[in-house]
């Protein structure tokens, strides 16, 4: 075959492909809020989440981060997010891994208030997404009643955007969301003895 077949078998390929694709979009119409769920056991579940929150920021929207577990820590995301104060609210509200906490009494504490505060912010119209970082943890140690927090987020308003992060996602969670991501670890950099660094972990 020669290149000039190949460049037209090639064009005549991705017509269809373009064809049908087109197709399939038309079939696309309608539009409202998602609920959003990262978790599994691979990096990047908060990553992945806060590239939609810089996205949506771009596109004008007006953003409320809650950060169930990670408040303890100076991140480069905030440090950005900070210098869009017209645009996102944060609200880092975690005092650190229960490992580090070591007090489940002061644990519960946090999640109430991180999750009020959620509350607010998805109740509140002029918010287009809310990202509740690390959600997944308090309900995986019971810190929040897995049963108030379903309700809640299946009966957010219909045009509000919702990311809840953390690994070991409640299965009430999963069902209730419209698109689940699960991040798979293949190979990770800590198991070398690798640390944390600035820019990749926080």
């Amino acid at each position: 075959m020669s290149e000039a077949e190949r460049n037209a078998y090639h064009a005549e390929k991705m017509k269809k492909k373009q064809e049908a694709r087109n197709k399939i979009l038309a079939t696309k119409t309608e539009e409202r809020g998602l609920l959003i769920v990262h978790t599994g056991k691979g990096k990047g579940k908060s990553t992945a989440a806060f590239g939609m929150v810089f996205r949506a920021i771009g596109h004008g929207m007006k953003v409320g981060v809650v950060q169930f577990v990670k408040g303890a820590w100076d991140t480069g995301e905030r440090d950005v997010l900070l210098k869009f104060p017209d645009l996102v609210t944060i609200n880092a509200m975690g005092e650190g891994f229960t490992w580090d906490v070591q007090d489940r009494e002061r644990d519960l504490a946090a999640a109430r208030a991180a999750w009020e505060q959620a509350k607010l912010l998805i109740a509140d119209p002029a918010y287009k997404l809310v990202l509740l970082d690390e959600l997944n943890i308090c309900l995986r140690y019971d810190y929040l009643p897995l049963d108030e927090v379903v309700a809640f987020l299946k009966d957010k308003p219909a045009d509000k955007h919702v990311i809840v992060t953390g690994r070991n996602a409640k299965d009430e969670v999963i069902e209730i969301a419209d698109l689940v991501t699960e991040m798979t670890e293949i190979k990770h950099h800590f198991r070398a003895g690798v640390k944390a660094q600035a820019g990749i972990e926080f």
